[in-house]
């Protein structure tokens, strides 16, 4: 039997969900990281473990991953040729590797235009009117993703510095920030040197929380981010009267945050970006086995 791999990789984790032609779901797995503008190594590697994962829990045998048909989203597949060059190193019969942008947006909308911010450790705008699909944003956390963890974390240890020094007031969520480093602004310093996108990240829970006390440095941070993705909004959907989604480990916590015009258009997801990664799947490689059997 022929199986499908749907695969939804990024700064914190990989998922896989392997089906049948029919796009029903036997199996899936878990992994970590699989960002492969940061590391296309390690993506791999977890990759492939997500995918044996799923075979695993389908109780289907480790070989049959040679047979495999698979649609990979994946963080960093946009810039460069990075979803080509991991195309070429994996060992599925046939795979289609896309941004993680293209299957959030096909598990969310379905086949409706609309637009889709995925929002977690990075970030990205991807919206779709007919057969075009634009993107925006995503290139990466240290010039781009505006509104993911990794930036909100990032900032939230620049203000932490910022009020140790004094140039700013400081707050109960930056005198957390510094407890949680021993008191010592050298730490921070050190953690920001070796820190990956994941690592500034987790530090974005801490925002929304102190947020919730009205804790004046979040409550400005969280100002400035939601600018900037009403920023990208106003850019990407240009007044289209179109559905909205905020997607990723953050939307839900940034929908209540849009202005009107923005919470107006608010949509819940149809599906998750896997079961859009299933879909693609479906749509790309079960006609093709369909053909081939009575070609």
């Amino acid at each position: 039997m022929t199986y499908l791999l749907g695969i939804d990789g990024g700064g914190t984790g990989c998922r896989a969900a392997l089906a049948d032609m029919n796009g029903q779901v036997l199996g899936t797995g878990k992994s970590g990281s699989a960002n492969i503008m940061t590391d296309m190594n390690t993506a791999r590697l977890n990759i492939l473990d997500a995918a044996e994962a799923a075979l695993a829990d389908a109780k289907i045998d480790p070989s049959a991953i040679a047979s495999i048909s698979a649609v990979l989203g994946l963080a960093g597949a946009n810039v460069g040729g990075n979803g080509a060059q991991l195309q070429a190193m994996l060992p599925f019969k046939n795979s289609l590797v896309y941004s993680d942008g293209v299957i959030a947006l096909q598990g969310a909308l379905g086949d409706h235009d609309g637009t889709v911010v995925i929002l977690g450790t990075g970030s990205a705008f991807v919206t779709r009117s007919g057969n075009e699909i634009r993107f925006a944003g995503g290139w990466g956390f240290k010039v781009s993703d505006l509104g993911g963890g990794a930036r909100l974390g990032r900032d939230l240890l620049e203000e932490a510095l910022l009020a140790y020094d004094r140039f700013h007031p400081a707050s109960p969520l930056t005198d957390a920030v510094m407890e949680r480093f021993g008191g010592n602004p050298h730490r921070i310093v050190q953690f920001a040197h070796s820190a990956r996108p994941s690592d500034f990240g987790s530090f974005a829970p801490m925002v929304f929380e102190y947020a919730a006390q009205e804790d004046a440095v979040a409550d400005a941070i969280l100002r400035k981010t939601v600018g900037q993705i009403e920023e990208g909004l106003d850019a990407i959907m240009a007044g289209t009267p179109m559905r909205l989604s905020l997607l990723g480990g953050l939307g839900a916590l940034y929908g209540p945050l849009l202005s009107q015009r923005y919470r107006a258009k608010l949509q819940t997801p149809l599906n998750d970006a896997l079961t859009g990664a299933v879909q693609l799947a479906v749509r790309h490689f079960a006609s093709t086995s369909v053909e081939a059997i009575h070609g």
